[in-house]
């Protein structure tokens, strides 16, 4: 019973520290995210450059994310570059040590180690594994995408206040209020549905995926360690759009000028938005963040041009 003790105190503190590592990322990172969600509402503050594509072909070239970081800094300041950043810390923090007493309370504990390879395990063990582990991934990620929500979309939203130069969301208690005030309590769940869809596909997929590459084609364990980076990768490339769409409907609806036309159309639902953004071919803005070209048509069709950007 000690050695379980020992055991679960070092794992408990080993998880604090992952998530000190975690946030400290989070808060480094955070001032290119910011560039990358403006770019995922597409706006564009910068014009556009000549320049020529990776072959060799004139383009206009849209700014990087480093200029566009710059730019925002320019305007805002250093502190400016961190708007957003404490309501996305407290989500992290909140969906974090939620998302794990929840899957405890309802019976999925972690899961021991029990220091076998998965070349040690017959078949019927290898896939009793993996769907123990698949079952509690799931339960994690819905528990933590759903209490982490409310959060995100008050990050998204004192981020998109960039465009329009508003204060509305100063604080995150005067965000809850003005949300709650204006929208009510589904307010906080703006673009939960393509959320919670691309992380529970990206999550079944990669992971289905990648047990089925290594048990049938990967055998030896130094490739096990390319395999799931590489299955993550092309599956959260594939689901991107849903990204795109989430960010949007957090702010489409709100006062924010950003979340009213002329800069956005009012869209009914998400799959509404997915469609429009997809036949105007901006369902993948802010993938590129290096290499980001300007096209002439319009993002809103019969409304005002936009720079088609990536």
């Amino acid at each position: 019973m000690d050695l379980r003790n020992q055991h679960d105190e070092a794992f408990e503190v080993n998880e604090w520290i992952k998530f000190g590592m975690r946030i400290a990322v989070t808060s480094t990172l955070h001032p290119f995210e910011y560039a990358k969600a403006l770019m995922q509402l597409g706006y564009e503050p910068i014009a556009p450059r000549p320049g020529k594509s990776l072959f060799g072909t004139p383009v206009l070239v849209l700014p990087n994310v480093f200029q566009y970081v710059k730019y925002i800094k320019r305007v805002d300041g250093l502190v400016g570059c961190y708007r957003g950043l404490a309501p996305k810390v407290v989500g992290t923090l909140v969906s974090s040590i939620g998302s794990e007493k929840i899957a405890i309370k309802l019976g999925f504990d972690r899961i021991p180690d029990d220091n076998k390879d998965e070349s040690e395990l017959t078949e019927e063990e290898s896939e009793k594994r993996f769907l123990r582990c698949l079952k509690r991934d799931l339960v994690l990620s819905v528990t933590a995408v759903t209490l982490a929500h409310p959060f995100q979309v008050i990050s998204v939203r004192m981020m998109a206040q960039f465009i329009g130069n508003e204060t509305t969301y100063s604080t995150i208690w005067s965000s809850i209020k003005e949300i709650w005030n204006t929208e009510g309590i589904f307010g906080f769940f703006s673009g939960y549905t393509p959320k919670l869809l691309c992380e529970v596909s990206c999550l079944v997929i990669a992971s289905s995926a990648t047990y089925m590459i290594k048990k049938h084609f990967v055998r030896d364990r130094e490739g096990h360690e390319y395999v799931g980076t590489f299955t993550n990768f092309v599956v959260a490339t594939i689901f991107y759009p849903l990204h795109v769409v989430s960010t949007c409907m957090k702010v489409a609806g709100s006062r924010l000028k950003a979340g009213q036309t002329p800069h956005m159309p009012q869209y009914t639902n998400w799959s509404q938005c997915f469609r429009e953004l997809k036949s105007a071919g901006e369902h993948k803005r802010g993938s590129s963040l290096f290499f980001r070209y300007y096209r002439t048509q319009p993002i809103f069709r019969g409304e005002i041009p936009f720079p088609k950007a990536q």
